[in-house]
Parts: C-alpha cells; structure tokens; sequence
C-alpha cells in the first residue's frame, strides 16, 4: 500500500507543471494527475451492488469508509479477468473518495502542460470521449483520462445539476462577458449551459488557459470591463493549466483587476493555498454551479477597473 500524500511531491505554483501517474489496462498505458490520487493498494474482494451502472463493480471498505469501485477495464472496453493483484487507485475529486481498478501502476512522471497534447476526435472520440489529453511522459506516449467525465457518466447525479440554477429563481439578464475556460468537453457545455439558464447571456469559453491568455493579451486597449468581465478557470488543462493562468493575470498591471474564479474538482486545502497565493479572488469545488453564480454575481458588484 502507497499513500501518495506522504510522497510530498509538491509542485511551486503558477509553473505549469503536472505529476502524472501512470498505470497500465490491456497493455495500454494511461495517465491521472497525481493531485487527484490519494491512495494505490492492492485490489480487496468487492462486494456486487444491484441495478448499478455495468462499470460499477461494487463497494469495498478499505478501513472505516465504504468506498465505491469502478471497473476502470470493462468501462474502457477492454474487459478481462479480475486478478488479484490488480491495483485499486483511490481517487478524491470533487469532493468524493471512489476507488478505480487497473492492471498495474508504473511510476509518477513530471511534466510541463505544454507536452500534453489535446486528442483528436478520431482519438477522443469528440464530446462522448474520455481521452483528454496525449502526454509524452519519459519516451512514451500516455492517454490522459477524463476521471471526471467518467464519474460523470457512471453517476449523473453527482456532476453539474441545471437544478442548483432554476432554484435561484427568476434572474435579471447579465450581458457582462465572462470567460470561462475548461478543457473537458462535456464539462464546458454543462456549465455554459447552466451560466446561460442563469441569465449569463455573453459567454467565451476556451478549450485551455492558453487560449483564454492568447485572447486576453489581443485585446486592444481600452474599457477592459466591456470586453472581459469575470474569468472562471478549471486547473487542469493541457498547454495552460488554471493556476498558470491565474498567476499571468494577476500579475499583469493592465489584467490583475479582472476578478478571477478557479471552479475545479481538486480544491483541497493544498490547492487553495496555491491558488490563494497566486491571486484568485474565489475558488470554488465541482460541481456546485449555483455557488459558482452567486460568487459571480458578488464580485462583479463590487469589481471596479
């Protein structure tokens, strides 16, 4: 058993770097941000859960949690015989604990957002896919996996809810421009769809931070308000993570006064001191969309350029 907390493998903030850990299923080699991963032991007997999605392979209770488990294998298509020295991770984002099945874990590589590629449809399978970025980690190529859009799949209810939004009532409409950026497909359509039922009508959203940078530094002078007013950011993007992001714009005289929302399912304590010392004005956990909104509505009250 490998608790990856107590490796303390910290990266400064603001670098733009990424702890991969590697893991193999099918002889294929995939990927998961390290800050995601609290625990790797040996896979436990689960017990069978009735009327569950086909990939939830039961619950197990490691200590004195009950923790659910996902065939990560037969999810991804490439089902075999359960071994018992498959390896559970126990993951934590999101503000949940679930365990995943693979093969085997390889070890953490360290590397720049920019070696992260994002797949084509062909790869990704477009909005439906769950590739959400290729890595060159160490010579070799690895899938990066969109934990969230499989958990998001597995259990609906625990993503992003339209309903936290129409329980805020009747809105008055918000033409401010706000800049979203999100890397996953199914995410950025779940929140420009849940901002737009709030009444949120100009939106931007960008596929990764560099994008959002590249567009924010093309602005031409002027009234910063009428052009962007707010940006929420997630923190892992390929290219440009969100604490990357965060830092470029709170350090630049002409944008550090443009409030600044990190919404990412990997707020723990840790990464809110990061984010905290890099200058975000709010950072909130996935998937609480109707928190998001009334943080927004709050700082571009009181937001002044």
């Amino acid at each position: 058993m490998a608790d990856t907390q107590n490796s303390r493998i910290l990266l400064e903030s603001g670098t733009n770097e990424i702890e991969i850990m590697k893991f193999t299923i099918g002889g294929n080699l995939y990927g998961i941000n390290v800050a995601k991963v609290r625990e790797i032991m040996i896979s436990e007997p689960v017990k069978p859960m009735p009327h569950a999605h086909p990939a939830v392979e039961g619950i197990f209770k490691p200590r004195d949690a009950v923790l659910t488990v996902v065939d990560l294998p037969r999810y991804l298509g490439e089902e075999s015989e359960k071994n018992p020295k498959d390896i559970f991770i126990i993951t934590n984002f999101n503000k949940m604990f679930i365990a995943f099945r693979v093969h085997t874990v390889d070890r953490i590589s360290r590397i720049s957002w920019t070696d992260i590629q994002k797949p084509d449809k062909t790869v990704s399978g477009g909005a439906e896919g769950v590739a959400t970025g290729i890595a060159q980690c160490d010579g070799e190529l690895v899938t990066i996996l969109d934990f969230e859009r499989i958990v998001a799949e597995i259990a609906p209810e625990t993503s992003i809810q339209m309903s936290e939004v129409e329980s805020l009532g009747p809105r008055d409409r918000n033409d401010k421009p706000i800049w979203v950026a999100e890397d996953s497909i199914l995410l950025s359509k779940m929140i420009g769809d849940s901002l737009r039922k709030a009444n949120y009508v100009n939106l931007q959203m960008f596929s990764d931070g560099r994008e959002l940078w590249e567009a924010l530094s093309a602005l031409p002078e002027g009234n910063l308000e009428k052009q962007v007013a707010l940006i929420i950011t997630d923190i892992e993007m390929p290219q440009m993570d969100g604490h990357r992001l965060t830092k470029l714009v709170k350090d630049s005289p002409r944008f550090k006064n443009i409030p600044l929302i990190i919404f990412s399912s990997l707020i723990s304590e840790e990464m809110r001191i990061k984010g905290r010392q890099l200058g975000a004005d709010e950072q909130l956990t996935k998937p609480e969309i109707g928190h998001l909104v009334d943080v927004m509505d709050h700082l571009l009250e009181k937001a002044a350029f």
